[in-house]
């Protein structure tokens, strides 16, 4: 179950007007979280940014769940259930002993998955699936939606990196 505050972040991005894997992307933040203060663990990062994505949905992020031919088809429905469950047209029984098995063993699964390395590892090969006009494409969004003060420390950051690349 995400906190309070995770939900209420994600409801503050949507009033802003910032997209729906943004909102999900504050319930990715609380799972990575709580993988590094070692509440459980996670078999990889992707499991661990997945668990995140269904909070998210469950919660009542308008994420659709992925197209077909993407994933698995027992992960579209998991996310088509947690989906459905977020927009109120699905009411799922309570499994306590099924929660508390699936906790059981995510407390047997490594930390090291929410490490900044692994982050990193995940990220890069996710944008190496994309093409350059859609990251550019992406990044051109992101700044139309931070705001001047953010964009600005973004763009110091930017020539930053630029400057230590160079020497």
């Amino acid at each position: 179950m995400p906190r309070q505050e995770v939900i209420r972040k994600a409801k503050q991005d949507k009033r802003v007007g910032k997209s729906a894997s943004t909102q999900a992307g504050e319930f990715v933040k609380d799972e990575i979280d709580k993988i590094r203060k070692g509440e459980h663990g996670a078999r990889s990062t992707k499991q661990a940014i997945a668990i995140g994505l269904s909070e998210a949905r469950r919660a009542g992020v308008d994420l659709p769940p992925p197209r077909k031919g993407r994933t698995k088809k027992s992960t579209r429905r998991s996310a088509k259930y947690a989906y459905e469950v977020g927009q109120g047209e699905r009411h799922p029984k309570r499994r306590p002993r099924v929660a508390k098995a699936v906790k059981q063993v995510l407390k047997k699964e490594p930390r090291s998955t929410a490490s900044r390395s692994a982050l990193s590892r995940q990220a890069k090969q996710a944008a190496s699936r994309r093409s350059a006009a859609a990251r550019s494409a992406a990044a051109s969004k992101a700044s139309r939606t931070k705001g001047a003060k953010t964009r600005s420390a973004a763009a110091k950051k930017a020539a930053r990196t630029r400057a230590h690349r160079r020497s």
